[in-house]
């Protein structure tokens, strides 16, 4: 069976391997840029997440989540923010982001 968990496995683990690509080619992004952006990602998402399953614009079938909630919304929505974090910043620096924007 097909869980959201199991779902949102792929896009992590495609992120992570273009992550790794932008460590090794371009020396970054700084783990403090991932870092901050992770952080700013989950605060946002755990609110708005709360706000759109709360008031039923989205629902999720609790069969398929794994259980974990914050406020409202299943913990697995937060894979998808935390593989955005994780991609972003490695794609703006496999385009040619200078160093000096890690820091």
């Amino acid at each position: 069976m097909m869980t959201y968990a199991l779902l949102a496995v792929p896009f992590l683990v495609a992120a992570l391997v273009v992550l790794v690509v932008a460590q090794r080619r371009t020396g970054g992004p700084s783990w403090r840029v991932v870092g901050g952006v992770v952080g700013v990602l989950l605060v946002l998402t755990v609110a708005f997440d709360n706000v759109i399953v709360g008031v039923g614009l989205v629902g999720y079938d609790d069969d398929l989540t794994l259980g974990v909630r914050l406020g409202v919304a299943p913990v697995e929505d937060l894979a998808y923010a935390v593989g955005a974090a994780l991609l972003l910043p490695a794609v703006w620096r496999l385009l040619g982001a200078r160093p000096e924007v890690d820091r």
